[in-house]
């Protein structure tokens, strides 16, 4: 038994649209299904153990969460389920990323041979579990700033390929991604003050290589701050700061640029964080070390 390994001319017009729609890539995400076929099935191998079994007919399989939280990823799931399958496949129900589910909730159902089924399921699973891991873990930060002026963002501490999705999960989560690479938008961070001999001389040279770049300086202390804020700088990340320090910084500051806090913050801080007045908590947890979200499929 080999699975049918779909073309990308394969896959439903609307499946693709969407995936597009969400401001990924279909492609690229159809190539990343590939590449997790090829580390299972190396060569055009088979299932050993699921071929193994006796002939099991179509079966009906739901994929439901073990627990609350939030759940994205399930196009890319679809994805796989129809990259495996073909047109061997029906997924029905599936819910819209970002929907909140509670434990026992069914996510969406797939139909098909039943040991293709489980050739794709722990590929299927790995992809809209780890989102969904993502998505769940940056609604715990959505949900304890609620009522404050901060949003929670993103970092670029991605695993290296998956930076498109865990940034999609973000958005779902209800998180806000900050740069995407480092071509998009200007980040100046301590080796950069190194180099340059101090803040505004690193500020400046950035800004006249980069004019119509957003320019975001990283700062360790006030006195940073005032030369920033005095050169003109209107982005400002907080660096390690303590919640003293991070609300002087908000009243030296005076609404002349947008704060970010950031460095080694916790989700039992953020309304502390908040309540200085910052803009933005950056939070490289949310991508680099988040738990996954316990999905399964279960055969009827």
């Amino acid at each position: 038994m080999t699975i049918a390994r779909a073309s990308y001319a394969d896959l439903p017009r609307a499946l693709v649209d969407e995936l597009a729609g969400a401001g990924l890539d279909p492609r690229s995400v159809y190539e990343m299904v590939v590449a997790a076929f090829d580390e299972d099935l190396p060569d055009g191998g088979r299932d050993v153990t699921s071929s193994a079994m006796p002939p099991m007919g179509n079966g009906i399989g739901d994929i439901a969460a073990r627990e609350s939280g939030v759940v994205a990823g399930l196009g890319v799931a679809e994805l796989v389920f129809v990259y495996a399958l073909g047109l061997d496949v029906d997924v029905t129900g599936r819910l819209a990323d970002g929907t909140h589910v509670a434990a026992g909730d069914v996510a969406m159902t797939v139909s098909g041979p039943v040991q293709d089924l489980l050739t794709a399921e722990r590929t299927a699973l790995n992809f809209a579990s780890h989102l969904s891991g993502v998505a769940t873990a940056t609604s715990h930060w959505v949900a304890a700033l609620e009522g404050t002026r901060a949003r929670v963002l993103d970092t670029r501490k991605t695993l290296p390929t998956y930076r498109a999705l865990q940034k999609y999960a973000v958005r779902c989560g209800g998180g806000v991604n900050h740069r995407f690479s480092l071509s998009d938008r200007a980040m100046v961070k301590d080796n950069h003050v190194v180099a340059a001999g101090g803040v505004v001389p690193a500020y400046e040279l950035v800004r006249a290589a980069n004019p119509t770049l957003r320019v975001e300086v990283e700062v360790t202390d006030l006195d940073q701050l005032r030369e920033l804020l005095d050169a003109g700088c209107t982005e400002i990340l907080l660096d390690n700061m303590d919640t003293a320090t991070m609300a002087e910084a908000f009243r030296i500051t005076g609404g002349r640029a947008t704060l970010e806090a950031s460095g080694g913050l916790t989700l039992d801080r953020a309304r502390e964080v908040a309540g200085t007045g910052v803009d933005f908590i950056s939070v490289g947890a949310l991508t680099h070390s988040v738990k996954v979200f316990d999905l399964g499929l279960d055969l009827r």
